[in-house]
């Protein structure tokens, strides 16, 4: 078990939490939520004992291990995989590093065999013998093939490095497991099988997240973070949803019936408070008044974006039509013969590991790429709007946010432009921030702003939910929901493809693909999936982390 009693944090004069109480108990997932900017990140480097808070205490059960998911994807360079992993156990680490040490040594004397002896006993008590082979079946069933195994963590690619940070937390059973953005960079495969894992993990974990679904299927309990306090509540993510929305209503149906009663109080005392006979009855009354209290309803700190992509012109029965595709990039065969014809209701999500394969065949139809064969031809009456994974090059200037997104905008006009950064949340003087200057997710809402405000009956998505809140999520959600147009797109938020596509297309790590006309998650209980699907492949284009 772990709590926090009494924590509080100033920041300043600000003070992030204050006399924070919770306890986390064994047994138990906890998701761990909040707006942007509300601490969570914060609250589990208090709980790891990184961070001090300012007054109050953490408390761990004696004995138990606490992991924490590292976000250091350089710290272990000089290190093999297979050692990064053993090290999310750093006694058992220490205990192999000291035995190798002795038994590597020329002049072994008596005392170096007898603390060889009581290594060797504890190693044994801590399953050391079976440490390799846990650390490869973690490693294995996030998609880090045994070839990599025992290679420099320098030597592969950041989204390979994620998965390995996140084998090392999980390593070793540990008893408190801290989980910041764990299906960050994640597959949907991957994402899937730590699914499996945190359901059948028998002991503490704490976890942030931005993936509903996720949170859904893992969680027993969530804390809710809002106003530098933390509410407990028993069930999963939608349960805290449903939970907290009719507590407001029966808090605001209370003081409803509160306010009527005061009311009839009021006009009881105004008519008869200088009646005589009435007298008595309107000083009672005014007693009972004075104990009426109204329900404080704080509004929660989160905010909802409005997302609403419309198009300017409906689109005809000609949509895209590809033919072959092919695409080798530094010897390796991307594409391989992609051909697919998309009607006018089409919303597909492209799926699988292979992430670089479909941002590839995302840029090829968008125009900022050629394939090496085939053709592709897009319908006279669709206009594209495409939303890339890196957009570095887009912000790569001095521009302030009106002036970018005005060049995107067939009306020039100020306020209108305004308009669509206000629903993105872009409020007041945010309009004159220089682009280059802005976090990830306000670059993020600065691109959905532009995919809205070009009215395109085509859009294009390559993991548009990276660097958004939860809120944000939402809203985009919703607005691809209600979207009339077709949607090309990939993303790792399970219930955005679930509630969106109704076609998957899945590029294999061979190049090749699946087309299916179903939703997702028939499509993950489909036996041609399982039958042709090449588990977690590793790929040298795989996604490099930001």
């Amino acid at each position: 078990m772990i709590s926090a009693n009494n924590v509080t944090l100033r920041l300043g004069k600000k003070a992030l939490f204050e006399d924070v109480n919770i306890k986390f108990t064994e047994g138990n997932c906890y998701g761990l939520i909040g707006a942007n900017g509300a601490g969570k990140s914060t609250f589990l480097k208090i709980l790891s004992g990184e961070l001090d808070s300012t007054s109050g205490e953490i408390a761990v059960t004696p004995g138990q291990r606490l992991s924490f998911l590292k976000q250091d994807h350089f710290q272990y360079d000089e290190y093999p995989v297979m050692d990064t992993v053993i090290m999310g156990n750093a006694r058992l680490y220490e205990i192999m590093k000291e035995k190798d040490a002795i038994y590597a040594k020329e002049d072994f004397t008596d005392e170096d065999g007898i603390r060889a002896s009581e290594l060797e006993a504890e190693f044994a008590d801590m399953d050391g013998w079976e440490a390799e082979s846990d650390a490869s079946t973690l490693l294995n069933g996030l998609g880090i093939e045994t070839e990599f195994h025992y290679s420099l963590m320098k030597d592969l690619t950041g989204a390979q490095k994620v998965k390995i940070l996140l084998a090392q937390a999980l390593f070793g059973n540990p008893d408190i497991l801290l989980l910041d953005e764990p299906t960050n960079h994640l597959d949907l495969d991957a994402i899937a099988w730590l699914e499996e894992f945190l359901i059948n993990f028998d002991n503490t974990v704490i976890v942030v997240s931005h993936d509903r679904y996720f949170l859904n299927k893992v969680c027993t309990h969530i804390a809710d973070i809002d106003y530098g306090k933390i509410q407990l509540y028993a069930g999963n993510y939608d349960f805290w949803y449903e939970s907290s929305q009719l507590m407001i209503r029966q808090m605001k149906e209370a003081n409803k019936k509160k306010e009527e009663k005061i009311k009839e109080l009021q006009e009881f005392i105004s008519r008869f408070s200088a009646n005589a006979s009435k007298s008595k009855q309107a000083t009672s009354r005014k007693k009972a008044l004075e104990k009426i209290q109204l329900d404080e309803i704080r509004p929660s700190s989160r905010k909802y974006p409005y997302i609403d992509f419309r198009p300017n012109r409906e689109i005809g029965n000609e949509m895209l039509t590809v033919e072959g595709i092919s695409k080798t990039i530094d010897g390796v065969k991307v594409l391989d013969n992609i051909s697919f014809i998309l009607g006018h209701d089409d919303k597909v999500a492209f799926v699988g590991s292979n992430e670089f394969a479909k941002t590839t065949l995302f840029k090829i139809l968008s125009g900022e790429m050629e394939p090496d064969e085939g053709s592709y031809k897009w319908g006279v009456t669709t206009s594209q709007s495409y939303f890339p994974k890196d957009n570095t090059k887009e912000f790569d200037n001095d521009d302030i946010i009106v002036d970018w997104l005005t060049q995107y905008s067939e009306i020039k006009d100020v306020t209108y432009v305004r308009g669509f950064l206000g629903r993105m949340l872009f409020a007041g003087e945010d309009g004159v921030k220089k682009v280059r200057i802005l976090s990830g997710g306000e670059k993020v809402r600065c691109m959905l702003s532009k995919l809205m405000i070009s009215g395109a009956n085509v859009l294009i998505l390559d993991e548009p939910t990276d660097h958004l809140d939860m809120e944000s999520i939402t809203a985009l959600n919703n607005g691809l929901i209600k979207f009339p147009g077709v949607l090309l797109f990939s993303s790792r938020d399970h219930q955005i493809v679930q509630t969106t596509a109704n076609r998957i297309i899945e590029i294999l790590p061979n190049g090749s693909m699946i087309d299916k006309i179903t939703t997702y998650d028939e499509y993950l209980e489909s036996d041609e999936m399982a039958r042709k699907r090449t588990v977690y492949t590793s790929n040298k284009f795989a996604e490099e982390d930001d």
